[in-house]
């Protein structure tokens, strides 16, 4: 398999990545071979995945466009994946001068994707940590530089949580990231989840399926466990809701079955 430009030295492009199939999933042109045919086999058990993937990035932009009206003006984005059009910065950016975003992600090819869209953008920057090592997080000069932690920030957790298996306790880490952020910040939040799905779970199990054999297993949280990785926070209305219900732009009866998949929420720090 040839190596094209774009893809850093270093990292098995004969390995599917879950960045990469949601970049897929969006049209995106950032992936290769192997990150399309494990697409193609998830969306033999559900079809209407890319559905899922763009109400996800329509919640999170309606969600930044609500972070700026209430005055919340620095995002650290966690999980970003490969930016496709309409990404955190630019809607960020577009509704406020003073917006500030910082990047967080542990693939290889996201970060490198990432520095090259933000190239010459002194209000953004991407770092290449994990979500499981909040410290690395935190600690990072980007952080440093972007953002004043003692103000408040939006915490973006789109589409990541269910890449955390229980193992890793992925509510410790959110945990210590709601701790070291200001009275009045955000988390944004979209978690898969069997709820919601409009096929049977046992086909969406092939689905899950799929992931696990790329060793990223997909973990469906129900809605209370979930709502667990708010504690700390209080829920915007309308609450944690499926995607389309989260104030939208347009009425949700508008939307594919797919799109209310899983659910959304956003809370502030007490």
């Amino acid at each position: 398999m040839e190596r094209p430009a774009w893809a850093p030295l270093g990292i098995d492009i004969s390995m599917p990545s879950v960045s990469r199939i949601y970049d897929y999933y969006l049209g995106g042109s950032h992936n290769f071979e192997v990150d399309r045919e494990a697409g193609r086999k998830a969306m033999e058990f559900m079809p209407g995945l890319p559905k899922i993937m763009q109400a996800n990035r329509a919640f999170m932009r309606r969600a930044v466009r609500y972070a700026v009206d209430q005055g919340v003006t620095q995002f650290l984005d966690i999980g970003s994946g490969i930016p496709t059009f309409g990404n955190v910065h630019e809607v960020a950016q577009q509704a406020s001068d003073e917006a500030r975003v910082v990047y967080v992600d542990h693939d290889p090819v996201a970060v490198a994707h990432s520095e090259a869209v933000l190239d010459g953008d002194e209000r953004a920057a991407v770092v290449a940590a994990d979500l499981r090592k909040p410290r690395d997080i935190l600690g990072s000069s980007e952080v440093d530089a972007l953002l004043d932690l003692d103000r408040p920030v939006a915490l973006l957790l789109v589409a990541v949580l269910h890449f955390v298996e229980d193992a890793y306790d992925p509510y410790a880490a959110v945990t210590e990231l709601r701790d070291a952020l200001a009275p009045g910040s955000l988390i944004v939040v979209t978690h898969a989840s069997y709820e919601g799905i409009p096929v049977p779970p046992e086909q969406a199990d092939g689905t899950v399926g799929v992931y696990k054999d790329i060793r990223n297993p997909l973990i469906m949280r129900s809605r209370d466990e979930i709502a667990r990785f708010f504690e700390g926070y209080d829920m915007v209305e309308p609450g944690l809701v499926p995607m389309p219900h989260w104030r939208p732009d347009t009425a949700p009866d508008e939307e594919d079955p797919y799109s209310f998949s899983g659910f959304a929420g956003v809370g502030q720090k007490r």
